[in-house]
């Protein structure tokens, strides 16, 4: 990390502007410490934009500041970050804030990050109806969710119920739940036994024939893909009128190639479900082999979906005509070759493409020979060059599309990191540069006058 020295900033060239811009960059830069940013939750109030708490990755100690924090806007943001540490995060459980506590009852246990059975057990007895009935998430203990089928409100009555439970409950309980007078706990009740009802019984299930020939497309649709229903049955559907039950007919795993092609599909733009076979069985390389052959868009744009693809299968799919082919499989798997990731990094227009960047194939020796591409993206991907050095950098910093990037970059020389810390359109980008060290933070905190204090009330 680079140590400027307070002294070496001169007073004169930190005015409001140049003050505002240092806020916002270092609440954006990745190398924050605890203290730095405990000094910059301390700059916010009520009206503050929080967005980079959500954003920002936090550790243990910058979670419990924010978590500790008089700000409800700040404890509500950081229940939205997904590096958030739980062990601090269930200090949310008792929060003054009934808002917060329903918030983190809602999501707290998002991002892969289940809730303790003893969090869950302390949202289960709020005080606020709302924040126990999410409070009956997988790992509340069962005698918890049991008092809950109990509880005076409805929405939670109905919360607590499960399949697990029901077995649990006395007979006196489950009787008041059959004859609850709130429609949607017996709602609850009959979704739970109708789970375990017998099936109709065979006559009374429409045949093949029905389903190909019933009225409703939606049906004809479940038929046209149904491995149940024969395929020669199946293939009447050809000529359906909606083009959804035609599509479906002809993604189906029995069709041979010749079948599928003289079928009359249409693919819409935009995303289609991948057919079930190909979802359940793609990672089997035979079947991975056959959708990357085919002649289905649909089906190499599915397989591609699929991880751990056999190499052969990966370098068809990285060549094939349709872009969307490609494009998947950059974006679900790590194998897509470096070349094709730059290649859809730099042409693809979704809102997805950013993302590519940080694909493990993307940053490459070489990529600085983009530096002077007329594309900007490219010129971007020039600083992913781990060759490249200062040189690069000075080379792309004064940019108009991508120096800000450039101006973030750790190689950039200290003593330009320096000078555009004092340049109005430069302050922003240089004070997000993870090259800064604590103690160069702290010094440029002093000259905006942030108090080395406790985070204060707003």
């Amino acid at each position: 990390m680079t140590d400027l020295g307070g002294d070496l900033i001169p007073d004169d060239r930190v005015t409001d502007e140049i003050v505002e811009a240092w806020l916002g960059g270092l609440r954006w830069n990745p190398a924050l410490t605890g203290p730095v940013f405990e000094r910059l939750l301390s700059c916010d109030d009520e009206s503050s934009h929080t967005y980079w708490l959500k954003e920002l990755a936090l550790d243990h100690a910058m979670t419990a500041a924010a978590v500790a924090s008089p700000l409800t806007a700040h404890r509500l943001a950081v229940i939205e970050n997904s590096a958030a540490d739980m062990d601090a995060l269930a200090a949310l459980a008792r929060d003054p804030s009934p808002r917060v506590r329903f918030v983190y009852a809602a999501i707290g246990g998002d991002f892969g990050r289940g809730m303790s059975g003893g969090v869950l057990e302390v949202l289960a007895g709020d005080s606020e109806a709302r924040v126990r009935a999410m409070a009956t998430q997988p790992g509340l203990p069962l005698h918890v969710r049991a008092r809950l089928a109990e509880d005076e409100d409805a929405r939670v009555r109905a919360a607590a119920l499960s399949p697990e439970l029901w077995p649990h409950l006395s007979v006196t309980v489950q009787e008041a739940l059959l004859a609850d007078p709130e429609p949607q706990v017996r709602e609850a009740v009959a979704a739970i036994l109708s789970d375990g009802a017998e099936a109709l019984p065979e006559s009374a299930a429409p045949t093949p024939e029905e389903r190909v020939g019933s009225d409703d497309r939606f049906v004809r649709r479940a038929a046209a893909q149904d491995p149940d229903v024969p395929t020669a049955l199946a293939l009447r559907l050809a000529e359906d009128p909606d083009d959804g039950v035609v599509l479906a007919l002809s993604m189906r795993e029995d069709l041979t190639e010749e079948q599928r092609a003289a079928i009359a599909y249409v693919v819409q733009h935009g995303y289609h479900v991948p057919p079930r076979w190909v979802v359940e069985r793609g990672h089997e390389p035979a079947v991975a082999r056959r959708a990357a052959a085919s002649g289905h868009v649909l089906l190499r744009r599915s397989i591609a979906m699929q991880r751990d693809l056999p190499a052969d299968v990966v370098d068809l799919l990285a060549r094939d005509e349709d872009f969307f082919v490609k494009l998947t499989l950059c974006q679900y798997g790590d194998q897509a070759p470096h070349e094709l990731v730059v290649e859809m990094y730099a042409y693809w227009h979704g809102l997805a493409w950013t993302s590519l960047r940080f694909h493990p194939n993307f940053a490459r020796p070489g990529l600085a020979r983009y530096a002077d591409h007329p594309n900007p993206r490219l010129r971007r991907a020039a600083l992913d060059d781990p060759d490249g050095g200062p040189d690069l950098v000075m080379r792309l910093i004064d940019d108009p599309d991508i120096g800000s990037s450039a101006l973030r970059d750790p190689r950039l020389p200290a003593e330009e990191l320096l000078r555009r810390l004092t340049m109005p359109g430069s302050a922003w980008h240089a004070a997000a540069n993870p090259a800064l060290s604590p103690g160069t933070m702290h010094r440029m905190l002093d000259l905006a006058g942030v108090a080395r204090t406790a985070v204060r009330a707003g």
